[in-house]
């Protein structure tokens, strides 16, 4: 009677063992394939992470600084245009519902700002010197990072407040409060500086004096050049659609009104964009890695000829074998995703700490990492999984 032999089943702890020896004799070659899998992989976690921390300060800023204020100012554009609102603007758009305060500034035309009387009248650095009411720094969210704002006081002095690049370009900061410029012909003195203003940039290269000041002694007309408007959020999208009939009931069609918060989500909008040319190019690292797991693979394969029949001979089946080595090309490819993320992660933590954002790494995309790196794995190892199985233990055997 004929003895049917049965071929022993691997266990998984044993197909593990197995496939992971064929890993450690090679150390360096599979250290070099492992590389190309994990800059893929760390390139495609760190452009998601990047973004995702990056959306994540947009909105803790926006959340900060407020996503509800509108801007309304003359349709020709910025402070200094010869458009003008009407003197009643401001308490015609505080009327609205759902407004909650208002402000403005007013472009004082003619005015000029020197460091001091000696500078030539050409050099004015383009610095524009407005008329302010006093709740613009609240309204605005600009916080004053040296000194003080203008007081009922102080707004009927010769002072002036200093915006964050006007600051700098006039060589002015904590140590040196207290000095003066020359403003339209007259002896201005420095009182505070402000930090810049992330949604109202305009105001960042402005000479701010006090509303009756510049009416009384710089000829300021009274005309608002911008509007800042702070509204119920829910509400935005009404009070947006009432400003310019509002502002200017004779005629809307010259007032415009603008959204700060807008141009902060169009560039991260744009962010996302490049954002997906990043992840192709991630991809492209992806593919080249995985094309270097199979060619690992192939060359173990012609390598290990002898071991393959030895084991063929000892009673291996084609199974075995092509477990072994597609076991083995995953080991590869996961040990490569595994380092991928970890340096992804490094990476984005690292980016996020310097922009003082908080860092924002979504599980889809550690999910996905790994993922893509078992199916890498999978697709690379095919191949020569089915090539070793397909040797007979003789031609292995006699090859060697």
């Amino acid at each position: 009677m004929t003895a049917i032999l049965t071929p022993k089943r691997l266990t998984p702890a044993d197909v593990l063992r197995v496939g992971a020896s064929g890993l450690r004799t090679h150390p360096l070659r599979v250290l070099l394939s492992a590389l190309g899998i994990a800059i893929g992989i760390a390139a495609m976690v760190s452009i998601v992470g990047i973004t995702a921390s990056g959306r994540a300060g947009l909105n803790a800023e926006l959340a900060k600084l407020g996503n509800n204020l509108l801007v309304v100012g003359p349709a020709q554009g910025a402070l200094g245009t010869d458009a003008k609102l009407p003197t009643e603007a401001e308490t015609m758009i505080n009327r609205i519902d759902h407004v909650w305060s208002v402000t403005a500034v007013g472009a004082v035309r003619g005015a000029k700002v020197y460091r001091n009387d000696h500078v030539p009248t050409e050099l004015s650095n383009g610095i524009t010197v407005v008329a302010s009411r006093l709740n613009l720094p609240a309204v605005v969210s600009a916080d004053v990072a040296a000194g003080s704002w203008l007081t009922p006081a102080a707004q009927r002095f010769p002072t002036v407040v200093l915006g964050a690049k006007a600051a700098e370009w006039l060589g002015f900061d904590a140590s040196n409060l207290g000095g003066r410029i020359w403003l339209g012909g007259r002896w201005y003195t420095v009182i505070g500086i402000l930090r810049s203003a992330a949604l109202a940039e305009e105001l960042d290269a402005v000479v701010f004096v006090g509303w009756e000041n510049a009416t009384e002694d710089l000829g300021f007309d009274g005309h608002a050049s911008a509007v800042y408007v702070r509204a119920e959020e829910s509400a935005i999208g009404s009070v947006h659609s009432r400003l310019a009939r509002t502002a200017n009931p004779e005629s809307p069609g010259e007032v415009r009104v603008s959204r700060p918060s807008d141009v902060l989500i169009a560039k991260a909008a744009a962010d996302r964009a490049l954002t997906s040319l990043l992840v192709g190019l991630g991809a492209v690292a992806l593919l080249v890695g995985g094309i270097g797991v199979a060619n690992t693979m192939v060359i173990s394969v012609l390598e290990r000829r002898a071991e393959i029949g030895l084991r063929r001979a000892l009673g291996a089946t084609r199974t075995q074998i092509w477990v072994q080595f597609l076991t083995e090309a995953v080991l590869l490819a996961l040990l490569g995703g595994g380092s991928g993320v970890i340096l992804g992660a490094a990476a984005t933590a690292a980016y996020a700490m310097a922009q003082h954002w908080t860092m924002a790494l979504p599980g889809w995309a550690v999910a996905g990492a790994v993922g893509a790196t078992f199916t890498i794995g999978c697709l690379a190892g095919i191949y020569p999984a089915v090539r070793a199985a397909r040797l007979a233990p003789t031609e292995a055997l006699a090859s060697n």
